[in-house]
């Protein structure tokens, strides 16, 4: 291997350790708890070689949104692909998206409510930030003529949900019904006609 590929392999391994650590960090205490110098100090590097790698923290959130952009479009595709017919699929993936939601409320901080420079639904919009949604966009397109706005309105459905959930705002032991009602709503889509 060439000193170049070796230095961008170096390079990229210590990238995936503070991204690492900040994913740690955040989901046993908090976002609060990820800052430049406690990611320095756990990974045993200075602040400056992680200033080399991310500009700010905000920058480091966003590198842990894309992989957990990644791990929900690969959870996802197996729910859809597990799933027996095109309504099963919804609720497959439905319930995959509310299992990773609480499962992993920093990495799903990360994603949805922290600030960060990523762009959603724009030309420019990464393809790990567009796989989730366009598996979403296959189990809805059966249902409707219209994909992307329904597929955008059964996502913010999901997410917000989600996001009651998770702060505790509904009642706790509807989760089941709440997903069949939001499915109920895709399908009847499908049945309103074009739109």
């Amino acid at each position: 291997m060439s000193v170049a590929g070796r230095k961008n392999r170096e390079r990229a391994e210590r990238e995936d350790r503070i991204v690492a650590a900040a994913r740690v960090i955040a989901e046993s205490e908090g976002w609060d708890a990820v800052t430049i110098r406690r990611l320095a100090k756990e990974i045993e590097y200075s602040q400056p070689v992680l200033y080399s790698h991310f500009v700010n923290r905000d920058a480091i959130v966003a590198a842990v949104a894309v992989e957990g952009f990644k791990e929900l479009a690969a959870i996802l595709r197996a729910a859809a692909e597990a799933a027996d017919g095109r309504r099963d699929a919804l609720i497959n993936v439905a319930t995959g998206y509310f299992t990773f939601a609480l499962s992993r409320p920093a990495l799903y901080d990360a994603m949805f409510t922290l600030p960060t420079q990523l762009r959603f639904a724009e030309a420019e919009t990464t393809a790990e930030l567009r796989d989730g949604f366009e598996v979403i966009a296959a189990v809805v397109s059966p249902f409707c003529t219209n994909v992307e706005i329904v597929t955008e309105t059964f996502w913010a459905a999901l997410h917000g949900l989600a996001e009651l959930e998770r702060s505790g705002r509904v009642r706790p032991g509807m989760h089941e019904k709440r997903i069949a009602l939001v499915v109920q709503a895709i399908v009847d889509a499908g049945n309103a006609g074009p739109g």
